[in-house]
């Protein structure tokens, strides 16, 4: 049994990693300041005698007594809460990525940045493949996330470098499924939420930019699976079916059985026009590949968006 720490465990992707990492017979703990993550995400694992939430912000230093593996998730992912605060963004990549490494150094833990597909900007190589330099605007209104996860690898690296810690970078695409925030700003919440209530469905742009949206246990184990294996990285993690956004609200539209019309409004600076994951790196490595399709993705997540809805006290269609 290994102990492991989660920073940002509380939030949709980590949520799911603790959980996984229990059932896999670990001891987990839990690292998040509550910012984007909730507990009604770890409700169910709280109780868990191999589990432990610790409430503390990761740009101040932790000290733990003993951890053999750490992933470092904790930072805001979602374009509406990294802008909210874009210091505190920055900071937390670079200052989250300080601090746990330098926890790994002490304790001779092995180590997992989780990194984002943000780093490879406005790609102008399509799919995006992991020696691709990326194509970001260093100082946009993006920037305080895509420069703050590629300062954070430059850190992981300097740090095996220098050290010889063992590091894991992995970059991650467009993630979806349950425990999503309801107001992120993501596409995937967005247009269900959107569709559930039967309102417009708002797509920014003309609809034609295309996303590659891998589901939440898919991922996770690919994490897993990169952690457990022997390749510094970075590896990329993500689902290579690209579809527009036009053709994901029509789809999520069709799936909520919903008559919500699509209307389109002005993008957002910096918005990449094209984003789909070259997996071969991994799939040569760890034989891994997603195996949930969209369409049963999606109707997971809308069911779990229906249930949240209705806890709250929204009113939403009546689906067959």
């Amino acid at each position: 049994m290994k102990k492991i720490l989660v920073t940002g465990g509380a939030g949709f992707i980590g949520s799911h990693l603790c959980k996984r990492l229990l059932d896999d017979g670990n001891e987990v703990v839990c690292l998040d300041n509550l910012f984007t993550g909730t507990l009604d995400n770890i409700a169910g694992l709280t109780e868990h005698p191999r589990f432990t939430f610790v409430n503390h912000d990761i740009i101040l230093p932790y000290y733990p007594e003993e951890i053999d593996e750490i992933y470092n998730l904790a930072c805001p992912a979602s374009p509406v809460h990294y802008k909210y605060d874009a210091i505190k963004t920055a900071k937390v990549c670079f200052l989250g990525a300080l601090n746990t490494l330098g926890m790994a150094k002490r304790l001779h833990a092995k180590i997992l940045q989780a990194s984002t597909s943000e780093v490879y900007g406005d790609p102008a190589v399509h799919p995006q493949t992991e020696d691709y330099f990326g194509n970001v605007n260093p100082i946009g209104v993006r920037s305080c996330y895509d420069e703050g996860k590629r300062a954070a690898e430059s850190l992981f690296f300097d740090y095996h470098r220098k050290y010889g810690l063992a590091i894991r970078v992995v970059r991650i695409f467009n993630t979806y499924g349950p425990n999503m925030c309801l107001d992120d700003g993501r596409v995937v919440s967005n247009f269900i939420v959107q569709a559930l209530q039967g309102r417009d469905i708002t797509v920014n742009g003309d609809g034609t930019q295309t996303r590659s949206f891998c589901y939440v246990s898919d991922l996770v184990d690919g994490m897993i699976r990169c952690m457990n294996g022997s390749v510094t990285g970075p590896v990329n993690i993500g689902n290579p079916v690209e579809i527009s956004m036009r053709a994901l609200a029509e789809k999520v539209i069709a799936l909520c059985g919903s008559g919500s019309a699509v209307v389109y409004q002005p993008n957002t600076p910096d918005d990449p026009m094209r984003r789909k994951p070259s997996i071969d790196y991994i799939g040569q490595l760890y034989g891994w590949k997603p195996s949930v399709s969209l369409d049963d993705g999606l109707k997971k997540t809308i069911a779990y968006f229906e249930e949240r809805l209705h806890k709250e006290g929204v009113t939403c269609l009546k689906r067959k």
